[in-house]
C-alpha cells in the first residue's frame, strides 16, 4: 500500500471498515472535522503529511477472553 498523503484519501481509508452510507449528517459532519484536522495538522507542520497504514503494527483480539468465540 502506497502512504496517503491527501486528508479525503486517509479519512476514507480509516471509515471504510465502518461501511457507512454516505449520505448521513452525522457522516458529513465527522468527514468534516477529521478533514479540518488533518489539514490543521498538515499546515503545522507546513508539508504535506503521509500516513503508511501499511506500517501500522496488526492487533491482535483475543475473542475468548470477551466471551466470544
Amino acid at each position: 500500500m502506497e502512504p496517503l498523503n491527501r486528508p479525503q484519501a486517509i479519512i476514507d481509508f480509516c471509515l471504510a471498515p465502518l461501511e457507512l452510507d454516505g449520505k448521513s449528517e452525522a457522516e458529513r459532519e465527522v468527514r468534516r472535522r477529521l478533514e479540518h484536522v488533518i489539514r490543521t495538522f498538515q499546515l503545522k507542520a507546513a508539508k504535506p503529511v503521509s500516513v503508511d497504514f501499511s506500517s501500522m503494527p496488526s492487533q491482535v483480539i483475543n475473542e475468548a477472553a470477551h466471551g466470544n468465540e
